[in-house]
């Protein structure tokens, strides 16, 4: 039958038909996961056209799968990043939603912190079993959406809960039946869609649950899980690794609209933030991130990536403050002791410092030549300098202007007689076999020396 779509203005096949295929063998697409090699990437040059929605956001799920990976947060530290992320996110919700265990005391505590709030976005969302208990417990603290496991791969039907497709389908659907009773609206995780068959498993089943969602009343969100980070965000890539495959074959064969559509990918291959971009741009209304990127094993989307994502894609922040980026980050560190790796985007030490003595010439002159952006306006991070055997003249007189925030008319050059008293007494450091770099007290200590207590005069 021809439809004219209503997304193309184009006549389109409207009774594509995909049958459950219940197997025998599990499908483990063993000639693109042998597992004894890397896993390969196949190609059948078939492109699906770009369908970037009209409105895009951010979810988040550092207090689900972000604790998993390392010390539970306390409650009070889930009100304070849930204070900082909605923040972040500004008053259109850019960050719209977060999610929530609720097994215990402790998780009920947090949402409850979090509730006292008042904040309008994030909206507070839970993750929990599918059982009839669980989805009570939902419905009882008046959260109106929660997450649900769905596992679509036959490495987890077969392998991991020793069933057949059909057997998973009906516990699947059983448990959705259960969420539409409840007056919960399910959110299905179908975990591990980058080995899963697509077409065999993924498209029939998710055409039961928008068949059911119709008949209920109810909205079913599909979050597209790339539980391994196997998924690959070049066009013309083969499904089951098709980053844009997958997110057109949801809306094409199974009737899944972007508002309904969302992307979870981890960092395994280093893909996590172009994959959920390139879910974006073909039609996921939502990326579901943690914050740092913190999750299992290699880690989540990093949110804070998502967020300068979202505003070099749309051209705006749309009402997002990134500078409370750093004082998450902070936050992190003071608060909660967690190590940041310094070279990190956008929330490292380092991320904007340089070491190179030319870099530091360059910075001074204009710090547009080594700086990403204005990172003092978006970050409130001003662009800084390392002090060590490489820095040069340029680099010492720039960390001396920025440590001690010196007006214009007070900054020093590459031949102010301090600057190059510092250069002679640093050089003389590293020359003497030191090889780490100097910590600010000593080089603070040293110019209190040599400036007599007047910088900036000599």
């Amino acid at each position: 039958m021809l439809e004219l779509s209503q997304k193309t203005n184009l006549l389109e096949e409207r009774n594509l038909h995909y049958p459950l295929q219940d197997v025998e063998d599990p499908n483990l697409y063993r000639e693109i996961y042998d597992y004894e090699s890397v896993p390969k990437i196949m190609f059948n040059h078939r492109r699906v056209p770009i369908g970037m929605p009209s409105e895009i956001w951010i979810t988040d799920t550092s207090f689900r799968d972000g604790q998993q990976s390392q010390d539970p947060y306390t409650p009070e530290q889930i009100r304070d990043l849930f204070r900082l992320m909605s923040r972040l996110g500004g008053p259109w919700g850019i960050i719209r939603q977060t999610e929530f265990f609720v097994y215990s005391e402790k998780d009920r505590k947090a949402v409850e912190l979090c509730r006292d709030l008042g904040l309008r976005f994030p909206e507070i969302t839970t993750w929990i079993r599918a059982n009839r208990n669980d989805f009570q417990l939902v419905k009882d603290l008046g959260i109106r959406e929660t997450g649900i496991l769905v596992s679509c791969s036959d490495y987890h039907i077969f392998k991991k809960m020793k069933k057949t497709r059909s057997e998973a389908m009906k516990m699947y659907l059983d448990a959705v039946s259960l969420a539409f009773e409840s007056g919960v609206m399910p959110r299905c995780h179908l975990e591990d869609i980058t080995r899963a068959d697509f077409y065999g498993f993924v498209v029939p089943f998710v055409n039961a649950l928008m068949n059911m969602s119709r008949d209920a009343g109810i909205p079913v969100k599909i979050r597209a899980c790339d539980t391994m980070g196997y998924g690959v965000p070049y066009p013309e890539v083969a499904l089951p690794r098709s980053v844009p495959g997958i997110i057109y074959g949801l809306q094409h064969y199974s009737d899944v609209e972007s508002e309904y559509l969302e992307w979870h990918g981890h960092n395994d291959f280093y893909k996590a933030v172009t994959n959920a971009a390139t879910a974006w741009l073909y039609g996921a209304c939502a990326v579901n991130c943690s914050l740092l990127g913190i999750g299992e094993r290699t880690g989540n989307i990093p949110l804070e990536a998502m967020c300068f994502e979202y505003a070099a894609m749309r051209g705006s922040l749309d009402g997002m403050d990134t500078t409370a980026i750093t004082d998450i980050a902070r936050y992190f560190r003071d608060e909660i002791g967690y190590s940041i790796p310094p070279m990190t985007p956008f929330v490292g030490r380092s991320f904007n410092m340089t070491r190179a003595g030319i870099h530091a010439d360059g910075l001074m002159k204009d710090e547009e030549i080594y700086s990403i952006f204005n990172t003092r306006k978006l970050l409130n991070r001003p662009a800084s300098v390392m002090i060590g055997p490489n820095s040069g003249l340029a680099g010492i007189a720039y960390w001396i202007n920025q440590n001690y925030q010196l007006a214009p008319e007070e900054m020093l050059d590459k031949q102010s007689p301090l600057v190059v008293a510092m250069k002679e007494w640093i050089d003389a450091q590293f020359a003497g076999g030191r090889q780490s770099s100097l910590s600010v007290n000593e080089l603070e200590k040293r110019i209190e020396e040599l400036s007599q207590g007047r910088l900036g005069r000599l």
